[in-house]
């Protein structure tokens, strides 16, 4: 056994119904004196709240999916004109992002309140897009320092956005097993993780006011989280940034969409990955768990459903070939890229 891995340190606060409690006691850890309050409208009512709590001098609500440039550059320039010296994000993935623009660009320490399971909180991965294409990187700046975790916030998502947005956590997990900097550490943490995000999107499902399964799936998506930010992207989040960029795609239902077939195309070979997929998934081939899974939470189907055109594959295959990570398990072509692709747009039906 040999790795080199490394571990992102933050400060995680994990309570139902203390977001509010623990914003203030999280800015004021960080010597907050004037802060910048990013927020998506549909936490409009709770971050007033907060606004009346901590030292807001400036605030963000209107927030557009994959950060494009010119809004990034808007709050930078927001954030110098008025010294803010903390962010606070609630919302989203989109609203981390955008707060993770700022950060990179200012150093300012963000607290992050995520709403939903997408994981960006977790991570040291910033994205943006300008015109059709996005690009992300990494940056020790955007990692938030502290994380508030409040399963209450969680309870006004939509049932269809909620596991939409768990598959996204579940596609954080899968793709770290594979990506270019994996490591045990990584696959121990992206497995919990798994362990704890299928039952609980399960239970959401079933009922979207269950607060265990909330819990359990909040508490999933941070492992598979921190996973994903330690082993890096995959050949998953690599076709999914393009296609989110290139097609405007709502990036949670994308990644819900093309998981299966990057896990059937990889699968064969990465068969440690495949059973600890398997075994979360009771037993099930891991491509096919994960195809029926999708469809058993309702979440939409293919690619074509999302509004991506067929024409658009070629497009997508070009963009994606030249991101392909060289340590992916299987070797990737324009032909096998084409396939896959191809049927994420179809839906076709997966695994055996």
């Amino acid at each position: 056994m040999s790795f080199d891995h490394a571990t992102l340190g933050q400060r995680v606060m994990f309570a139902n119904g203390g977001a509010m409690a623990n914003i203030a006691v999280a800015v004021e850890s960080l010597g907050g004196a004037r802060v910048l309050l990013v927020s998506d409208s549909f936490v409009a009512e709770f971050a007033d709240e907060v606004a009346d709590r901590v030292p807001v001098v400036a605030r963000i609500s209107e927030i557009v999916q994959h950060v494009p440039v010119g809004n990034g550059e808007a709050a930078v320039a927001l954030v110098r004109n008025e010294a803010a010296d903390v962010v606070v994000c609630i919302g989203g993935g989109s609203a981390t992002g955008l707060a993770k623009y700022v950060a990179r660009d200012t150093g300012i320490p963000i607290v992050a309140v995520p709403t939903t399971f997408a994981g960006s909180e977790a991570t040291n991965v910033w994205g943006q897009t300008e015109g059709d294409r996005k690009t992300t990187g990494s940056h020790p700046d955007v990692l938030p320092r502290t994380v508030i975790y409040d399963s209450a916030l969680f309870a006004s998502l939509p049932g269809p956005l909620a596991v939409a947005s768990g598959l996204n956590a579940v596609a954080h997990a899968v793709d770290g097993f594979w990506a270019p900097k994996a490591d045990p550490i990584n696959a121990a943490l992206g497995t919990e993780g798994l362990r704890a995000l299928v039952p609980g999107l399960r239970g959401i499902a079933l009922d979207a006011g269950d607060l265990e399964a909330r819990e359990a799936t909040i508490y999933g998506a941070y492992l598979a989280a921190v996973a994903f930010a330690s082993a890096g992207s995959g050949l998953h989040h690599k076709i999914c940034h393009v296609l989110g960029g290139a097609f405007g795609l709502s990036h949670a239902d994308t990644h819900a969409v093309v998981l299966p077939y990057v896990m059937d195309f990889n699968g064969s070979v990465a068969t440690d990955a495949a059973q600890r997929v398997s075994d979360a998934l009771g037993g099930v081939q891991a491509a096919r768990g994960l195809y029926e899974l999708r469809r058993e939470l309702g979440v939409v189907d293919s690619l074509h459903e999302l509004g991506m055109t067929e024409d658009g594959i070629e497009h997508a295959v070009d963009r994606v070939l030249e991101l392909v990570p060289p340590t992916n398990p299987r070797p990737v072509d324009r032909d096998s890229l084409q396939v896959l692709i191809g049927a994420a747009w179809a839906g076709s039906p997966v695994g055996g």
